[in-house]
């Protein structure tokens, strides 16, 4: 991590010619004023190729213990950043066999050919693949979101920090009846996070939240079945990893395939045990349902709205580094 690295891979982030027909950059996913998602149910590829799965937030990729929806073996981003440039099926950035072509892009301008000196100052020829992803994990890993209601709350001791509403809704969110916070909890409401320094591994949790039926012929999502079509074990169907829920009242719709549009139908969704009950034989055991009122529902919103980091979403150290400053 050097700042001539971050902003290498800032530059990067946003430079559509990272995509193998020009028109798609990394940002095309994961838009800073939606907390690095993109608003849509499944994300879209540079060929017009829709995905089966949501964009992911980028808020704290930093200390994800695993990348991506269903693949407990990819743990650095380093490694991620290789699966929508060469990722096939589904097309995402297009560059699979392309990466001469790549590098003589970006050797056309003489911007990055000193901005890569700079940051890989004792390689010769560093405009390269490799260095093009360690410049990108670098700014990724400076994607902090620290500074909600929430966190001035829990970490400025500002006890005026969050609404009367708010305080009700995270009551809730933290009590047993709801158990919201056993998926989402820890620093990144995500469940286990990494950072350095710690004493021993974490692993990645993935949890089946009842989407689906999957308890008889034809209920199997095909197309997407979660762990499942990475470690090829049945009862890894449908789970998914537990997604941040840092600025979560930006970066609608919900779940991995975009199917829930709101806040207040995800938590109705949680609260029927999932959509399909007892007939899913691979539902998390988390997942038994509550009863809430149409108060608590409004108070549990409000509390999930104070996770929303708007330095986060308008810091220009995180911002598209190709559109000029505006004048004061």
């Amino acid at each position: 991590m050097t700042p001539a690295k971050v902003e290498l891979g800032r530059r990067l982030f946003y430079d559509t010619r990272l995509s193998g027909n020009g028109t798609q950059a990394c940002a095309g996913c994961h838009r800073q004023d939606l907390a690095f998602t993109d608003g849509r149910p499944r994300a879209v590829g540079s060929t017009g190729e829709v995905h089966p799965r949501s964009s992911l937030s980028l808020a704290n990729v930093a200390y994800d213990v695993a990348l991506t929806w269903a693949d407990s073996g990819l743990r650095r981003l380093e490694e991620q950043a290789l699966v929508p440039m060469f990722r096939e099926r589904p097309v995402e950035l297009g560059l699979a066999g392309r990466e001469k072509e790549l590098a003589a892009r970006l050797e056309a301008d003489a911007r990055y050919v000193a901005m890569f000196r700079a940051a890989f100052p004792d390689e010769p020829g560093a405009i390269r693949l490799g260095n093009v992803i360690r410049a990108l994990a670098a700014f990724e890993r400076t994607l902090i979101s620290g500074d909600s209601p929430y966190d001035r709350l829990v970490y400025q001791g500002r006890m005026d920090a969050l609404s009367e509403a708010a305080w009700r809704g995270m009551r809730l969110f933290f009590s047993d009846r709801l158990g919201c916070s056993t998926c989402h909890g820890g620093i990144n409401f995500s469940g286990p996070v990494a950072f350095a320094g710690m004493a021993a591994s974490v692993e990645p949790a993935f949890q089946n939240t009842g989407l689906y039926h999957l308890g008889g012929p034809g209920d199997d999502p095909a197309e997407d079945t979660g762990l499942r079509s990475v470690t090829h074990r049945r009862r890894d169907t449908g789970r998914f990893r537990t997604p941040t829920l840092r600025n979560i009242a930006l970066t609608a719709p919900y779940m991995h395939d975009g199917s829930i549009g709101t806040l207040e139908s995800v938590i109705d969704h949680y609260a029927a045990g999932g959509r399909a009950g007892a007939n899913n034989r691979y539902k998390s055991p988390l997942l038994h349902g509550f009863s809430i009122t149409a108060a608590e529902k409004q108070d549990l919103i409000e509390f999930l709205g104070s996770l929303t980091d708007e330095r986060f979403v308008t810091d220009a150290r995180f911002s598209d580094p190709w559109i000029p400053a505006r004048m004061p």
